[in-house]
């Protein structure tokens, strides 16, 4: 639009050097109407597109609200959804907790029954064969030389027969025999026997 203004003046300026007075007034007249009517148009144009950046501006404006809106009302179902699970998760996982728990606390409840009359028994089965020198009840004195084994404490039972075991132990002469008596028990054997003739 500056071009076509300038266009004007400037064959305005030529017809006026080459031109009568009448003709330089009317050529002044048309370049004045013409220079007119290019601001008349540049303005209108400059309105059509202000009108227009206006609505495009309103309608992004509305549409950025509602994709907003539509995210926010989305991430609440998220939100909702995840909180849902997370709570489904945590009961289930209490729940198999007590679960787990509780049959952890019945199998050991059950292997500490089991151990106890597990040793008991063992116990018995290892002094079956003790029973021929210290008697059925534990009330003789092997050879008629040791002490009475009914009666003492696991503990120093346990003792004397790891010391026996050991070879580091000869009461009355009887270190010897009693090696060779407990020289096959295991640690445990020896306890749950040391165990069984403390109840005698």
């Amino acid at each position: 639009m500056k071009k076509i203004t300038v266009l004007s003046i400037v064959v305005a300026t030529l017809l006026f050097t080459g031109c009568d007075d009448k003709t330089k007034k009317e050529m002044s007249e048309a370049t004045a109407a013409v220079t007119e009517s290019v601001k008349e148009k540049t303005a209108e144009v400059a309105d059509i597109a202000v009108e227009k950046t206006k609505e495009v501006a309103t309608t992004l404006k509305e549409k950025a609200v509602e994709a907003t809106e539509n995210t926010v009302e989305a991430t609440k179902e998220i939100v909702s959804t995840v909180a849902d699970k997370a709570t489904d998760m945590k009961d289930s996982a209490v729940e198999k907790a007590t679960e787990v728990t509780q049959a952890v606390q019945e199998t050991a409840s059950n292997v500490v029954a089991k151990e106890t009359n597990g040793d008991a028994d063992v116990g018995k089965a290892v002094y079956a064969k003790c029973a021929g020198c210290h008697g059925v009840d534990g009330k003789t004195k092997a050879l008629g030389k040791s002490g009475i084994v009914a009666g003492q404490s696991s503990t120093d039972l346990a003792t004397a027969l790891v010391e026996y075991k050991a070879g580091t132990r000869n009461v009355a002469g009887m270190g010897m025999l009693m090696k060779g008596q407990v020289a096959s028990l295991s640690d445990a054997e020896i306890e749950a026997v040391a165990t069984y003739m403390s109840t005698l």
